[in-house]
């Protein structure tokens, strides 16, 4: 399924021209998951590069921790069992103009199937000092913001 990392780029202008004409305003969410070891759950998608924190889109008639919780459920067979805490809001715009995305903190969750079907390549836990090769700029700074006491960034 790597075959969609070679589509996205193409694929990217015409995402980015529906989602400006039908929608907007985005909302996405990202959940920062921690293990009792204090390792944090990273996915790889098929269709981008790079190691991510897992999350997505926030759909009509959903809150954002049901997004997120359908998100986490889908990508990495993880379902929070308590309220997750918002951490942060990021401005998406020099990506996506108009899109925003809320990083919560889930640290009491429990394992569940991953219901996600082609869209994940792979999901893993890693310490923090130990993040594999690959992880994106944007999930690094997410978590020297949230673990490292790094000023939190407006931007994505």
């Amino acid at each position: 399924m790597l075959w969609r990392r070679r589509l996205e780029p193409f694929a990217r202008p015409f995402i980015r021209l529906h989602a400006r004409l039908f929608r907007g305003l985005t909302l996405g969410v990202r959940g920062v998951v921690v293990d009792a070891a204090g390792q944090v759950l990273l996915i790889e998608h098929t269709y981008v590069p790079g190691w991510h924190l897992p999350g997505g889109g926030v759909e009509r008639g959903e809150t954002v921790e049901q997004a997120l919780a359908r998100e986490l459920e889908e990508e990495a067979g993880v379902q929070p069992t308590a309220a997750p805490r918002l951490i942060s809001i990021h401005s998406n715009h020099r990506s996506y103009p108009g899109d925003h995305v809320l990083i919560y903190l889930v640290e009491t969750w429990a394992p569940c199937p991953a219901t996600s079907r082609g869209e994940i390549h792979q999901v893993g836990w890693f310490a923090l000092d130990r993040l594999p090769q690959g992880v994106t700029q944007a999930t690094r700074a997410r978590l020297a913001e949230i673990f490292g006491g790094q000023c939190r960034s407006p931007g994505w």
